[in-house]
């Protein structure tokens, strides 16, 4: 009998239990339910790999262009030009052997072809030098503004002359003896004695300093000898030597120059 009653009394209090559980529940307001966690789907191999969805592009946003930057001004600095009238003179020096050396009043110029500044105006001794040639001395006249002056190495001149004594086999007569580029020449009273003739075309040229006579042979082979009435040896030398110089250059190609 005690043991129907507990286990009325137990049912009993298990169902008031309950009845409080549900009554408690329905009072209580509804829980969201929690968010399912989706695995990530594993590829399987060889499969089509998937393509990713390209995410939206920001705005494009306007260029930003920079703020020009203003260029240095460039200051240039210029001496007046002042147009005043040239109170000196400038020679222009050439020749025709490249590379002589020019000298104006024993000062050194520099290689022809050049030019002299500031020159003063009067008489000034040029020199001209060049290898294998004679040295050019001159007195130029110098005036205000330019002048060209060419010197001409290559050219022949002679001008020379002398009296002489014309020595016949018998007898003598007096004349002239005078040489050019052009040819050498005896100019006399004597018709028959007087002649003209090419430097070139001397066959002898010849002077005896002891002697004081001077040989010369023409090409038709008449022999000639002169000699000077002071018996000078030396002008018969200077003269021999300065008709023999023009002729040695005549063989060489130079060119005679042209009065």
């Amino acid at each position: 009998m005690n043991r129907q009653i507990a286990v009325v009394g137990l049912a009993a209090a298990v169902f008031v239990t309950v009845a409080v559980v549900i009554i408690l529940r329905m009072d209580a307001p509804e829980l969201a339910e929690p968010a399912m966690v989706v695995a990530a789907p594993v590829e399987a191999p060889f499969s089509t790999p998937a393509v990713a969805t390209p995410e939206p592009a920001a705005p494009a946003l306007p260029p930003v262009t920079a703020a020009p930057v203003a260029a240095a001004p460039i200051v240039e600095t210029l001496s007046p030009v002042i147009d005043t009238p040239l109170s000196v003179g400038r020679l222009h020096i050439n020749s025709d052997v490249p590379g002589a050396q020019v000298f104006i009043d024993r000062q050194f110029i520099g290689l022809a072809p050049v030019t002299a500044e500031g020159v003063e105006p009067g008489t000034h001794q040029l020199n001209v030098s060049a290898d294998g040639f004679d040295n050019e001395v001159s007195s130029i006249d110098v005036a205000v503004g330019e002048r060209t002056i060419l010197v001409k190495f290559r050219e022949v001149r002679l001008d020379v002359s002398m009296d002489v004594v014309h020595k016949h086999r018998f007898g003598s007569c007096e004349g002239r003896l005078a040489a050019t580029p052009q040819g050498l020449r005896y100019e006399t009273d004597n018709q028959n004695d007087g002649f003209t003739v090419s430097l070139l075309d001397l066959e002898t040229f010849e002077v005896d300093y002891l002697d004081t006579n001077l040989r010369v042979r023409l090409a038709d082979g008449r022999p000639l000898n002169f000699t000077n009435q002071e018996g000078d040896a030396d002008r018969l030398f200077v003269f021999h030597r300065d008709v023999q110089d023009a002729r040695e250059r005549l063989r060489r190609g130079d060119e005679p120059a042209i009065d």
